[in-house]
């Protein structure tokens, strides 16, 4: 496992150093969660990107989605939803899932302020995706961009927490039993609306309470037990 306390914490320590003033910095500024601590006490923001493609390098974020976990419950009065103004035609295939159209983006928030408002609620929080790929890659492109300066973030990921469970298995699965609503399925949870980024971070918090309580643990488990 990921030697947390001589990875994250000294990377963010040293990063601190060369970041610029401003949110970036900011962010850096704060501490990590105790790796130690139980999940139960732990700050985490389920957070979701919806993006042109899966590329960062010449993809861009159409929207950012979050809402807080905090000692233990889901905080929806902390939900929010930016959709980012991009540049640049929308493949058509791509619309169709996130339902983002022309209108909605050209009115919408500059990718920095929409970074900014991130980056101020997640600091010293862990951050609770589905698939991590996008959201790392994205999240760090997105500050290079903007600071030129590079970040580090503690994440969960309910993908992989399922995938770790479903490989304890003797049976072989499909890969398709990993996406998000089909591992929400599984614990009978409620069906909502893809592709929205508030309602798949909401999704991805709820999936998360459920794999927790799915891991027969007497005492809440460490956040070290789950971090990636």
């Amino acid at each position: 496992m990921f030697d947390f306390l001589n990875g994250y914490e000294t990377r963010r320590k040293r990063l601190l150093k060369k970041a610029p003033e401003g949110a970036l910095r900011d962010f850096l500024s704060v501490p990590f969660p105790d790796p130690k601590g139980s999940i139960k006490n732990t700050p985490i923001l389920a957070v979701d990107f919806e993006t042109t493609g899966l590329n960062p390098a010449k993809d861009q974020i159409l929207s950012i989605g979050f809402i807080l976990i905090e000692r233990n419950e889901i905080k929806l009065s902390s939900a929010y939803h930016k959709v980012i103004r991009t540049k640049g035609a929308l493949d058509q295939e791509n619309v169709v899932i996130h339902q983002i159209m022309d209108d909605a983006r050209h009115e919408g928030s500059s990718l920095k302020k929409a970074i900014e408002d991130l980056l101020e609620v997640l600091a010293g929080k862990v951050m609770l995706v589905h698939f991590a790929a996008i959201e790392k890659n994205f999240l760090k492109a997105a500050c290079q961009q903007l600071y030129g300066a590079a970040i580090v973030f503690p994440m969960i990921d309910t993908l992989a927490l399922g995938k770790r469970r479903l490989d304890m298995g003797s049976a072989a699965y499909d890969p398709s039993q990993l996406r998000l609503f089909n591992l929400r399925e599984k614990y009978m949870l409620p069906r909502y609306k893809a592709h929205n980024a508030l309602s798949d971070a909401l999704a991805t918090a709820e999936l998360f309470f459920a794999e927790v309580s799915d891991m027969n643990s007497k005492h809440p488990p460490p956040l070290k037990s789950v971090l990636l």
